[in-house]
């Protein structure tokens, strides 16, 4: 027994070892989000076996990260079992993940394992040992407000775990500011008016989030309008949709071409 666990760990500091060795020469896979302009920035796509950081403002912002989160990890996943650890203090403050949410979003309820952690500290412990599994496709750590433990140490560890086992980690941040991190991408999200349905029946249309790359290690930053295409699984440029135009007055006929009006010796065009 002992002779197999060092054994282990002898694989995993020369992989550590050799991480390191690379550096920048490290080079990850990706998936497409299927957001072209995102995706020529993200140099191809969202790097796998890395972390990325989302953070968002406190109130409704909170749920529109969540979502974006979501569909992140539906596209890194590749039907890989999700592991979703959350603050104590998260949950309080903006309620519970939905299993019938996330399934609209596109998310298997049955690969998703929650975690509850009664501080930071557990937060962090329990995504770097779900980081290790292999079998785990991607581990969203969600952390409300400020956290001294979240410095470039626990960045690193958290890093090097998931270049190692080949999960991707997704930190969701809530009322936090962005701090040094040895992270692949940095993404703040908003949410952004969704257009109206086609269908009169609908309430709302599709999943529309503001993006705002602000950190990306292997390419330029970017801004923009994506919307999440639930039947695709994928993100997408929202399709243009006519303006309301106001309707010509019903007391004189419409006149197509330009009319010019008199009034108190001014013209108006």
């Amino acid at each position: 027994m002992n002779g197999a666990r060092t054994s282990t760990f002898a694989t995993l500091r020369g992989d550590i070892e050799r991480i390191e060795a690379h550096g920048e020469a490290y080079s990850p896979r990706r998936v497409t989000l299927g957001h072209a302009d995102a995706d020529a920035h993200l140099q191809g796509g969202l790097a796998l076996g890395a972390m990325h950081e989302v953070f968002a403002e406190a109130g409704r912002q909170s749920a529109v990260a969540t979502g974006f989160v979501a569909g992140l990890a539906n596209r890194v996943a590749a039907r890989r079992p999700l592991v979703w650890i959350r603050q104590d203090f998260t949950e309080i403050e903006s309620g519970a993940v939905s299993m019938s949410g996330l399934a609209e979003l596109g998310l298997d309820p049955r690969l998703l394992v929650t975690v509850r952690a009664t501080d930071v500290d557990h937060a962090l412990r329990t995504a770097a040992d779900a980081l290790v599994c292999d079998a785990v496709g991607v581990v969203v750590l969600e952390v409300w407000g400020e956290a001294k433990q979240f410095d470039l140490v626990a960045s690193r560890k958290l890093t090097l775990a998931a270049q190692v086992s080949g999960a991707t980690c997704l930190q969701l941040r809530v009322a936090a500011e962005p701090q040094p991190s040895t992270a692949e991408t940095r993404w703040i999200v908003r949410a952004a008016h969704s257009p109206p349905a086609s269908q009169s029946w609908s309430a709302w249309g599709a999943p529309l989030f503001e993006t705002q790359l602000v950190r990306n290690r292997h390419g330029p930053v970017g801004r923009w309008i994506m919307e999440w295409k639930c039947d695709e699984c994928l993100f997408g440029k929202p399709a243009a949709y006519p303006q309301p135009v106001a309707a010509a007055p019903a007391y004189r006929p419409h006149q197509a071409g330009q009319s010019v009006f008199k009034r108190s010796g001014y013209r108006f065009a």
